[in-house]
């Protein structure tokens, strides 16, 4: 099912004469407003349009002041973009909005889309915009002592355009005392009656909150009232690499954002990027993407598998499902030499062919894990302590699901069928026969099983693809394609030089941007890419699910009891560098 796509003169009429269209790369209808005129025209998407636009996607803001080719754009020193869903349409709107760097303001739309809150922290942590109206505009990934805003064009982007870092006694204190947790600044209580709240720091470590995180829970007893989670102790600068960085030197780094997802990660990238290179993969190309993709979604799916029974319990699952993943990298390791982070894709298609016995190794792999998921079926999702440690607990509508941006195996276990492989097919999933899982009420039990159900899909889409690989080239023939086609490289010395520079300087992208989505391991994972006519991103946003998700935890711990919370941390699945970035 292809995106049912609206030309942007049908949206023009339904939002109003003040929104002013803009033809982007990506086809995505977009729309410049003026700041007082923002919150309105997103209510109407909301709540007044025909198939209205009822998913918050994505909010971020772009530096302007460093462009050059503006292509009659606002002359705004920022520009903030809004991306919206609709799944009735099947489609995104994208809303940008111009500000002066003496003005650095527009009103926070957290009243319409309470998922926005985060959002707007970042944008605010990053660009220094201010949201008006927000409930707590605080910072939310850099530490609150932290000087500037990173994202900001004139902030350095590399530790040797800094001094050296320093940590005297002084600095130390003032900065553990930032971290005092004080409730009234959240609107909190410290009681109620003649009861007195207790404020208990779960983390900031890594075992059981799967990765490093802070969680304060505040309690009544041993019951939840709230969560606040405390988050960016992860954070690594991944969109300001990406703006260091040339086009195709960047790849190696979105293998460290889902660090469980490898290749997933190049894939989301890629597609954005080819999106707005206008390059075409060709279908070996695509399928070798695809087949290796669904292989580490069983790799990533095993490591929750595990370590979700572990956290509410079950010791012993965990060292055979990472026996399991160790058999999946042994192929990865022969395709490519790498394991965990292969770096394997390339602008184009991927780095080399598969290597002679490549289709034996899949088929073996296929035929042994299904046996392996049945057992664990056995042990872990029919165990009577799991189930009830996980049935009834953390569990959510498909309404609140989709008001929180809740996407991929977390939305699906609600009961709402929607994979972006299927709905908005990429590459080649459009060629392929899969099933959807879903669960009823979206609990913890819920999300295990379609967690499990989808790594039985993905062995029928590995399964496919070993059956149907075409032949043919595997990487494009396009001037754009990193590395360039080595066909004519040694005929003559210009040939040879357009080789070297399309290795070591990479493609020159002309200006324009493009937003491509995938179907990642832990939800819907999105890149949006702008290019200034340069050979590297001149602003690299990233979408992760996993962002969305912890986002929501507070609504799914309420009321609940201490050990619920870990249980319901084990079947988000996420990972720390998918949130922070």
């Amino acid at each position: 099912m292809q995106p049912a796509l609206v030309s942007n003169e049908e949206l023009a009429v339904e939002l109003g004469a003040e929104a002013k269209s803009e033809i982007t790369r990506d086809g995505i209808p977009t729309f410049w407003l003026a700041p007082n005129e923002i919150h309105e025209v997103v209510r109407r998407l909301r709540e007044s349009v025909p198939r209205p636009f009822k998913v918050f996607y994505d909010l971020t803001a772009i530096d302007e002041r460093a462009r050059r080719n503006r292509n009659g754009r606002s002359a705004g020193d920022f520009t903030v973009v809004y991306h919206l869903f609709s799944y009735e349409r099947n489609d995104y709107v994208r809303l940008k909005v111009p500000l002066d760097i003496k003005h650095p303001s527009v009103p926070s739309i957290v009243d319409i889309f309470p998922a926005a809150n985060w959002y707007e922290r970042e944008v605010w942590d990053m660009f220094g915009i201010a949201f008006e109206g927000h409930p707590h505009l605080t910072r939310i990934l850099m530490p609150r002592s932290w000087q500037g805003h990173p994202l900001r064009k004139d902030h350095p982007a590399r530790a040797t355009e800094m001094g050296p870092f320093v940590l005297p006694d002084e600095k130390l204190d003032a900065e553990q005392e930032a971290l005092r947790f004080r409730p009234e600044e959240w609107g909190m209580a410290r009681g109620r009656e003649d009861t007195d709240f207790l404020f208990l720091n779960v983390g900031p470590q890594h075992p059981g909150t799967h990765g490093v995180l802070r969680i304060v829970l505040e309690l009544d007893g041993e019951e939840i009232v709230n969560a606040v989670p405390d988050i960016g102790f992860h954070h690594r600068g991944a969109e300001k690499m990406g703006e260091r960085q040339t086009w195709h030197t960047y790849i190696p780094y979105t293998d460290r954002i889902d660090y469980l997802g490898g290749v997933m990660n190049n894939l989301a990238y890629l597609t954005s990027f080819e999106k707005l290179a206008g390059i075409t993969v060709p279908p070996r190309g695509q399928m070798i993407r695809v087949m290796t993709a669904e292989l580490f979604r069983i790799i990533s799916h095993l490591v929750w598998y595990g370590t979700f029974a572990q956290d509410v319990g079950q010791m012993s699952p965990v060292f055979y499902t990472f026996n399991d993943r160790e058999k999946a990298f042994s192929i990865i390791e022969a395709v490519c030499g790498a394991r965990m982070h292969p770096n394997w894709f390339r602008i184009g298609g991927v780095a080399q062919d598969l290597p002679r016995g490549w289709d034996a190794m899949f088929r073996d792999f296929v035929n042994y894990l299904p046996a392996r998921l049945d057992e664990y079926d056995r042990t872990i999702m029919q165990n009577l302590l799991f189930q009830a440690r996980t049935k009834g607990v953390g569990g959510c509508t498909i309404d609140e699901a989709m008001e929180w941006s809740m996407t991929g195996p977390n939305l699906r276990a609600c009961g709402f069928e929607w994979d972006v492989r299927k709905k908005q097919p990429y590459a080649c999933y459009d060629q392929l026969e899969f099933d959807i899982p879903t669960g009823k009420t979206g609990d913890c039990y819920d999300r295990a099983i379609v967690h499990v159900e989808e790594m039985r899909q993905s062995l029928r889409i590995i399964r496919q693809c070993v059956d149907q690989m075409p032949g043919g080239p595997c990487n494009a023939e396009h001037p754009l394609t990193t590395p360039p086609p080595k066909a004519r490289t040694m005929h003559d010395i210009e040939t040879l030089i357009d080789h070297f520079l399309g290795v070591s300087w990479g493609p020159v992208v002309p200006a324009g941007e493009a937003f491509a989505a995938i179907e990642a391991t832990k939800g819907n994972n999105g890149y949006y890419l702008v290019s200034d006519g340069g050979n590297g991103s001149y602003r690299t946003r990233i979408r992760t699910p996993s962002f969305a998700h912890m986002q929501m935890l507070p609504l799914l711990v309420r009321g609940l009891m201490i050990p619920d919370l870990l249980a319901i941390l084990g079947s988000l699945d996420f990972v720390l560098a998918d949130i922070d970035r």
